[in-house]
């Protein structure tokens, strides 16, 4: 093989290197945007399980209140 021919090996080797990482990151990327959608989700649910409770608490609070008044 000449010289020419070699690097040429070569380049076509680091370039199908270069596709194998992209088409990773690219897998890597969607697999986190998918993970960081559950996260939103999971956050939503946790923020409107807080709300019921605090709601509840403040709920109870003012029964204990009423209670001691009477």
């Amino acid at each position: 093989m000449t010289d020419t021919t070699t690097r040429i090996n070569k380049l076509e080797e680091q370039v199908g290197e270069l596709i194998d990482v992209c088409q990773k990151l690219g897998n890597d990327n969607t697999e986190l945007r998918n993970q960081l959608q559950k996260l939103h989700f999971e956050r939503s649910g946790l923020i409107e399980q807080k709300e019921k409770v605090r709601v509840q608490v403040e709920a109870m609070i003012t029964r204990l209140r009423s209670m001691e008044k009477a």
